[in-house]
């Protein structure tokens, strides 16, 4: 049968390893070729390639009317974000082309548009690229080959916006049955509003707790997505890093000195999308017994393209410095240590974790010196050598001490 002379019929792309997704980001040129291995001769009326990226958000939400009447209300929204066809294959005058037995290869090649959504799988909603293609015979049924690639949106943490340093300060007086426990007070601060998986996000933090009982601080790195369709919004909220503190006791106030709170390999923000959105946020909170908690919430932005350690120090020198001084780190940067040894610098891998920390709490934190934060502190941490001098620091005692002939 013709049928059984397709031995083979794939999708390739460039820069694919085996086994993995090919990875691209807007602009750049999709290439790669069609396999076609025929174990004879076969008659082909024509080969099309279709590459597409839809962004898809759809739900169901089940609604009651009355006692017994219950009705489902389904939302869903698409948008095309790619669309590429193109002829690979196709005989002249609508006749029929007989390919030879066996291996033929088709080429293709399209650019991607300048802005795109990064690849996504959600709950309700999704963001998917794939290229298809199909083999148009007579006589048979048509057969179809497809590859999935991965886009991911460059989201750039250098930016103006993302440098700022986040902080917030919120207070609710402690109530239980009806009577008045005290207040409590929270405020916090983060040195930036961007940044990138693995790094360690130093969170600064003020607990004053006025009430009668002990209460409970703790952080948490907080994911949202937003599906919307149809006029209608879905959220869907995960935690994907959380941190405690050591409870405060009553009449008692606490301090967090740059508190770790590493960030696990999760997604980047997706800002710029119609029907879903990924945002991050971090949470800082206080558990207090018999009333609701205390919340602080302060935005972020999760980025691919990480700081540059060279580039932005210039331009946030003096907000930094300003930062670590309304915090009351500035000790912590002028504490003098010893050189450390040449073969702790020598391998720039070692060289922050063999190198002893500015503090003995932060290393009970566990808390590397990953990062620009650290990258700051790590430049102050060592005094400089004594200047040159013409005196004898160490001079001799009078007694061994050699006189003048002339004396």
């Amino acid at each position: 049968m013709l049928f059984d002379k397709v031995k083979a019929f794939v999708v390739e792309i460039d820069g694919a390893r085996t086994g993995t997704e090919p990875v691209f980001h807007g602009g750049q040129a999709v290439a790669g070729r069609v396999l076609l291995e025929l174990t004879g001769a076969a008659r082909v009326g024509a080969l099309r390639l279709r590459a597409r990226g839809r962004a898809r958000a759809h739900w169901t939400e089940s609604r009651s009317a009355g006692s017994s009447t219950a009705y489902t209300q389904s939302y869903s929204e698409r948008v095309e974000v790619v669309n590429h066809r193109a002829t690979l294959l196709a005989p002249d005058s609508g006749d029929i082309a007989t390919l030879p037995a066996g291996r033929h290869e088709f080429p293709f090649s399209f650019q991607l548009p300048i802005s795109l959504v990064t690849s996504f799988e959600g709950k309700h909603g999704s963001v998917r690229y794939s290229i298809k293609a199909t083999l148009h015979r007579p006589w048979v049924p048509a057969r179809c080959a497809r590859k999935v690639f991965t886009v991911i949106e460059p989201v750039d943490i250098n930016t103006p916006a993302l440098l700022e340093p986040q902080a917030g300060a919120r207070e609710k007086v402690a109530r239980s049955w009806y009577c008045t426990r005290g207040l409590v007070s929270l405020s916090a601060k983060i040195d930036r509003k961007g940044y990138t998986p693995g790094e360690v996000i130093p969170i600064f933090a003020e607990i004053d707790n006025g009430s009668t009982r002990a209460v409970q601080p703790r952080a948490a790195l907080v994911q949202t997505q937003t599906f919307m369709a149809r006029g209608a919004r879905k959220q869907k909220r995960a935690v994907v890093a959380s941190v405690d503190g050591e409870p405060v006791g009553p009449n008692r106030r606490a301090l967090w000195p740059g508190r770790a709170l590493r960030i696990p390999p999760v997604g980047p923000s997706i800002l710029h999308c119609r029907v879903l959105s990924v945002d991050y946020s971090l949470k800082v909170f206080v558990d207090i017994p018999g009333s609701s908690k205390l919340l602080l919430e302060l935005p972020l932005v999760i980025g691919t393209v990480p700081l540059h350690p060279l580039g932005s120090r210039s331009a946030s020198v003096g907000s930094r410095a300003s930062f670590l001084q309304d915090w009351g780190l500035c000790t912590m940067m002028d504490r003098p240590e010893a050189p450390p040894e040449y073969s702790e610098v020598v391998r720039e891998s070692q060289l922050v974790c063999a190198s002893p920390g500015p503090s003995s709490l932060l290393h009970d934190l566990g808390v590397t010196t990953e990062g620009p934060y650290f990258a700051c502190l790590q430049e102050f941490r060592y005094c400089p050598p004594p200047l040159y001098s013409e005196e004898d620091p160490n001079p001799p005692s009078e007694a061994v001490r050699p006189r003048c002939m002339t004396c």
